[in-house]
């Protein structure tokens, strides 16, 4: 069944969960589908606002394929009472969808271009949807290089799917952690290390980058000593989201509304608000 517009873009729809994933011990992935049969297009980047009856709202970025309308995805670590509800939901439960909202990953704009993902922990859902899309029309592109840190070995998400992508298709796939422990034989430190020897073009390449606040802030800095231009990063922003539409200001960044104008930012167009107090 084709999608159905909702007059309302406050109000939810009920989505069945499928499959509960554990990506980590704090992380998991909830994949669901439309009670109504509905298929649900969406853009690399955009996020979901997810609503469990009786706990509340919170927005979550889609990390499934973009090809794959009638299954979505949502990777998210338990941080708060409506994640840790997230987390208690079987296959069957009932959870309620807004969206997709926001902007996206420029996909289509950076066509014949390197292209180097950086992401750090949790950062990694939202840029996968950027990869599916990316692998499925690999031709397009020139160099496409994944740069990815977290805490330790276990908690690396999409292990499997990482290490699939890495032997069957033309990507450059680098894994950091900040502690090596058990058999961890690979690179330890911040993912930023990673930027100065990994093999890309700086003035042919494009950077797409997701994390903390203070991680995006320390790459988008090496990736300007490499010498990539500041209009060739972008970066995803997480706020307070509330409304998802742009009308509460929960997520007011300056002039911006993350949930309306990201949460998907040209660094050139948000530089001078990171890292500024009360903004």
């Amino acid at each position: 069944m084709a999608s159905n517009a909702v007059a309302d873009p406050l109000v939810s729809r009920p989505w069945r969960v499928k499959r509960r994933i554990r990506e980590a011990h704090d992380t998991f992935t909830l994949e669901i589908e439309s009670r109504a049969g509905e298929s649900f297009p969406f853009t690399a980047g955009q996020f979901n606002m997810l609503h469990v009856h009786g706990v509340g709202e919170v927005p979550i970025s889609i990390s499934s394929n973009p090809a794959e309308t009638a299954l979505i995805r949502h990777t998210t670590r338990e941080v708060g009472p409506v994640t840790k509800a997230m987390r208690k939901l079987d296959a069957g439960d009932t959870i309620g969808v807004r969206g997709p909202m926001g902007v996206g990953w420029p996909i289509e704009a950076i066509e014949g271009r390197d292209v180097v993902l950086v992401a750090g922990g949790i950062g990694l859902a939202p840029l996968r949807p950027a990869l599916y899309r990316l692998i499925a029309e690999r031709e397009k592109y020139g160099k496409i290089v994944l740069l990815y840190g977290t805490r330790s070995p276990q908690d690396i998400l999409f292990k499997h799917e990482l290490e699939h992508w890495r032997a069957q298709f033309d990507l450059e796939i680098h894994v950091t952690v900040d502690r090596a422990i058990g058999t961890w034989r690979g690179h330890v430190g911040v993912v930023t290390t990673l930027i100065a020897r990994a093999p890309f073009d700086p003035l042919e390449t494009v950077a797409l980058v997701c994390g903390p606040e203070i991680m995006m802030r320390y790459t988008l800095m090496e990736l300007g000593r490499r010498g990539v231009r500041e209009s060739d990063m972008y970066l995803s922003m997480e706020r307070n989201m509330k409304c998802g539409i742009g009308t509460c200001g929960h997520c007011q960044m300056g002039p911006f509304f993350v949930c309306r104008d990201g949460p998907v930012f040209n660094y050139a167009q948000i530089k001078w608000l990171l890292g500024k107090a009360e903004v």
